[in-house]
C-alpha cells in the first residue's frame, strides 16, 4: 500500500497534533516558539482501518504504542511548525504504508550449477585440511 492511498483513506480529523518547544535548530527562536510537533493517532478508535489492518499495526508497533493505544510520531528537525507538521505526517504515512504492504511470497528455485560446484569445492578443501591434520610424519609424533 502506498502512503498516498493512506492519506486519502485516513482523514486529518483522526490525527491529533500538539506543538511544544523544540530542542532542534532555530537559535533564540527555539526558546520562544512552539515548533516541535507531536502527531497522535488512535489505532483502536479509527474507523478508516479494518480489523486486520489494526491487528497488523498493533503487532508491528507494539513497542511504540502508548498505554492509550496511540501511535506517537515526533518531528522537531525543522525551524517552522508547518514544516515539522508535514514531516510528522510523512513519517506517519510512510510507517503505516510499510506495515500494511503485503510481503511477496518467495518463489523457491533450484540451486544453480555454480553454487553446487562452490559447495562441493568447499567440502573438498575442508576434507583435505582435516586429512592433513591426522597424517603422521609431519614433525612430531602423534598418539
Amino acid at each position: 500500500m502506498k502512503p498516498e492511498e493512506l492519506k486519502e483513506r485516513i482523514p486529518s480529523s483522526e490525527l491529533r497534533f500538539t506543538a511544544t518547544r523544540s530542542s532542534g535548530p532555530g537559535g533564540q527562536n527555539v526558546n520562544k516558539v512552539n515548533t516541535r510537533i507531536e502527531l497522535r493517532f488512535s489505532i483502536s478508535g479509527s474507523p478508516s482501518l479494518s480489523g486486520d489492518e489494526k491487528n497488523k499495526i498493533l503487532t508491528a508497533l507494539k513497542n511504540r504504542i502508548t498505554s492509550e493505544g496511540e501511535i506517537v510520531i515526533i518531528s522537531q528537525s525543522e525551524r517552522s511548525q508547518l514544516m515539522n507538521r508535514r514531516k510528522a505526517e510523512e513519517k506517519f504515512f510512510n510507517l503505516l504504508a510499510k506495515i500494511l504492504t503485503p510481503v511477496p511470497e518467495r518463489k523457491s528455485t533450484s540451486p544453480t550449477q555454480a553454487s553446487k560446484l562452490k559447495r562441493i569445492d568447499g567440502k573438498r578443501k575442508r576434507s583435505a585440511k582435516k586429512r592433513l591434520r591426522n597424517e603422521k610424519g609431519l614433525g612430531e609424533e602423534r598418539d
